[in-house]
């Protein structure tokens, strides 16, 4: 299991202005923020399970290769609104919502932030 998950960024206001937009269309709200980091608790969460944060070593913020977050959506319609909330906020588009091959109700979107990361939204409810 999971304990946490961080990203980089080269503009924590940039970043903060994306995430702040999208991640509520997910029930994730901002509870940590400072010129470094960023944190994001789902609702009923009492930790940050999301951060977003400046290199600890100053260097640039980079993405890896085939890296990419997924964030549970409890409906289709929460993929949707994720996807073009993103794309308004600067984020570039990786994939339209949509069901996807990996099981009958795998349906999800793709973008990357303003840095470059990868983050997906995953509906797997029957609808």
């Amino acid at each position: 299991m999971l304990l946490y998950v961080t990203l980089g960024t080269n503009d924590i206001d940039e970043a903060r202005r994306f995430y702040d937009i999208v991640l509520p269309l997910l029930g994730y709200r901002r509870q940590r923020y400072s010129e470094e980091e960023i944190g994001y608790a789902a609702d009923g969460d009492t930790r940050c399970r999301l951060w977003i944060v400046t290199p600890f070593n100053r260097r640039r913020a980079s993405t890896g290769n085939g890296s990419m977050v997924a964030l549970h959506a409890e409906r289709r319609a929460d993929v949707d609104a994720f996807h073009a909330a993103a794309l308004a906020a600067g984020g570039v588009d990786e994939g339209a919502p949509g069901l996807r091959p990996f099981h009958a109700n795998f349906y999800a979107a793709y973008v990357r932030d303003p840095d470059g990361n990868k983050l997906s939204a995953v509906c797997e409810t029957p609808e």
